[in-house]
């Protein structure tokens, strides 16, 4: 059995690679570990996405948790950082969310969360991991009356909107936003929020069918939401992933506004209101260089992680930093959630155009974009790392590098959920980084494809 976590917890196409019987190990060994401690019945959460395959892992995983003797509550479709603020509201032991994400309807996953609402340090995953590669035979299985309790309860993502809503000090009355909720997470939440909080609001990509979650909509799919800010005349568009733990926006002339962008224009308000926590935001190495040009010209200091919501939340919590996050959408606001916020992140945008009285592309025009290109290469899982030991490709990542001269850069890294190497290159000439780009993915996925 190969590696089973990536950077955000088990991924894999359901059925085949994640498959019940992977689930039901997944559900027995999380509640064994994350409960051994505990001196009463654990409670751990259960949620999901729209996608097809969710109740089908929601049965197995529940089924190992119960055997561990352990109550798993199922909350239903609700987003992923739900599952992590409701953790800590309802006193649970230990969370579980079964989604992938932004990826296609085909792929599912299973994401722990202990009881504070954090994903798990790699140290506990590879427990987990270790108990799930033996058979359950070494486990304590209790029998009889002390055998876990399956209960379900889909009224709590209430006290999210709730939550959500109370991180902002006004309403956003006057403010006319379109919804693209990716036929996910979000369908029925986003809208809610929105409404509670006096926006008028129109709604696109709502109505999941099992099927349709991420399918030419959401944040990896911007075109149909860019068009329609315009055609409607909405002065934004928020686009969320399947999971809702991460959102990009589009401003009134269907410009995409990513999560460089938008900690650019938060990352400031905060900085005016004396909320930046140590006058510091953490991004990734990911980000756009203008992201480092808008930090320096603002005196706003700049650290950057390795790639991966779960590497900037490390580097927060090890300094206490409280605003991070990637170019993909995932916001981290330590103040009020302990994982990135889709619905929190769109909340907090809005309110400082509302606030300020400026449209987005106003806002947005804090930081300048360089030219980058993001392109990924196919590979398998089992060759995605061995680019770092292939010499003909380092060689060629090396003459791209020596060919900016150090007026552009070249990041090259295995996906954490996807068999894909990514390849990021940056500078001052499109025509140049595409160039490099296109050669550079195609040797990787001759060698190692």
């Amino acid at each position: 059995m190969g590696k089973l976590f990536g950077t955000d917890g088990v991924r894999g196409v359901a059925n085949t690679e994640l498959t019940g019987t992977l689930a039901f190990n997944l559900g027995q060994a999380g509640a064994y570990v994350l409960t051994k401690e505990t001196h009463k019945q654990p409670k751990i959460l259960v949620a999901r996405d729209t996608r097809i395959s969710g109740k089908m892992l929601e049965s197995a995983l529940v089924s190992g948790i119960c055997s561990m003797g352990a109550k798993a509550i199922c909350i239903g479709v609700v987003p992923t950082p739900a599952v992590a603020f409701l953790i800590r509201e309802l006193q649970a032991d230990a969370g579980v969310m079964i989604s992938a994400s932004h990826n296609p309807v085909e792929f599912n996953g299973i994401k722990f969360f202990n009881n504070e609402g954090y994903k798990l340090r790699d140290e506990l995953e590879d427990e987990i991991e270790a108990i799930v590669s033996k058979d359950s035979s070494h486990l304590d299985l209790p029998i009889g009356e002390n055998i876990g309790k399956w209960e379900i309860n889909e009224n709590v993502i209430d006290l999210y909107v709730d939550f959500i809503c109370d991180t902002i000090p006004s309403d956003l009355s006057g403010l006319r936003v379109l919804i693209d909720c990716a036929n996910g997470s979000a369908s029925s939440v986003a809208p809610q929020v929105l409404k509670k909080l006096g926006a008028e609001i129109e709604v696109i990509h709502n109505k999941p069918n099992g099927l349709n979650i991420n399918k030419k909509c959401g944040s990896t799919h911007l075109g149909d939401l860019s068009r329609q800010v315009v055609g409607r005349k909405m002065q934004v568009g928020i686009a969320f992933d399947g999971d809702a733990d991460r959102c990009l926006a589009v401003d009134e002339k269907g410009n995409l506004v990513d999560g460089d962008q938008i900690m650019s224009i938060i990352g400031l308000d905060m900085k005016n209101d004396d909320k930046l926590a140590k006058n510091t935001i953490v991004a990734t190495i990911m980000s756009n260089l203008g992201f480092k040009v808008m930090c320096n010209e603002n005196e706003i200091n700049l650290e950057c992680s390795q790639v991966g919501d779960r590497y900037v939340l490390e580097e927060m919590l090890r300094n206490n930093y409280n605003l991070g996050g990637e170019q993909s959408g995932h916001v981290i606001f330590l103040d009020y959630n302990t994982t990135g916020d889709g619905l929190l992140t769109a909340i907090q945008l809005l309110y400082v155009m509302k606030k300020t009285g400026k449209t987005l592309s106003e806002l947005s025009s804090v930081m300048s974009l360089y030219p980058q290109v993001l392109k990924n290469a196919k590979v398998s899982n089992q060759n995605k790392y061995d680019y770092l030991e292939n010499t003909e490709i380092l060689e060629l990542i090396q003459k791209a590098e020596d060919e900016f001269n150090g007026k552009g850069r070249v990041v090259i890294r295995p996906s954490g959920t996807e068999p894909l190497v990514r390849v990021m290159i940056e500078g001052q000439n499109q025509g140049l980084i595409e160039f490099w780009a296109d050669k550079i993915i195609a040797l990787i996925e001759q060698q190692l494809g």
